[in-house]
């Protein structure tokens, strides 16, 4: 983890101050194209209850969060298999990208699936997110094909398997 940076879970008094800094960070990749979806990443206090949310630090700042499902989906109409945690909304500020932070988050994230027993962590990103995808493929995430999220929208989901023993789901 790089010098500085602490990745813990969100505190109630960071919530909106961990919404903006990932909004400002989806912003900075999607435009402000998509607003009701901008308006979702940066409600962090709305998921905490049903999803973990972690928070990269440096020196009292929030730089960015990611979402982990580790027992329920956000989407109340969708599961997640046997074994299975999900990664979602993995967001930095602008001004603090190419620090570390984003790296630092995803591996809080698996050492924290890893400790609540799950053997894969999967997630969906898009396809222009192409400093994303070179992180994931780096950890070690294999690559699947893309998948219709929503009409006109694709996702390309990714893997990892947490425990090496475990067989690919």
């Amino acid at each position: 983890m790089p010098v500085g940076i602490v990745v813990r879970p969100v505190r109630p008094e960071e919530y909106a101050e961990a919404g903006r800094q990932t909004r400002a960070g989806f912003a900075g990749l999607m435009g402000e194209a998509d607003s009701e979806y901008l308006d979702v990443v940066a409600d962090v206090a709305g998921r905490t209850g049903r999803t973990t949310v972690l928070v990269a630090v440096d020196g009292g700042q929030v730089l960015g969060s990611i979402t982990v499902e580790l027992d329920t989906k956000l989407d109340p109409a969708q599961e997640l298999a046997p074994g299975e945690a999900h990664l979602r909304m993995l967001g930095v500020a602008p001004a603090a990208q190419g620090r570390g932070a984003g790296r630092a988050l995803m591996e809080g994230a698996a050492a924290l699936a890893r400790s609540a027993g799950k053997s894969r962590l999967t997630l969906g990103t898009l396809p222009e997110m192409a400093t994303a995808r070179r992180l994931y493929e780096a950890m070690g995430f294999q690559c699947g094909p893309p998948e219709e999220h929503a009409p006109g929208r694709w996702h390309i989901r990714y893997e990892l398997r947490l425990r090496p023993d475990q067989p690919a789901v």
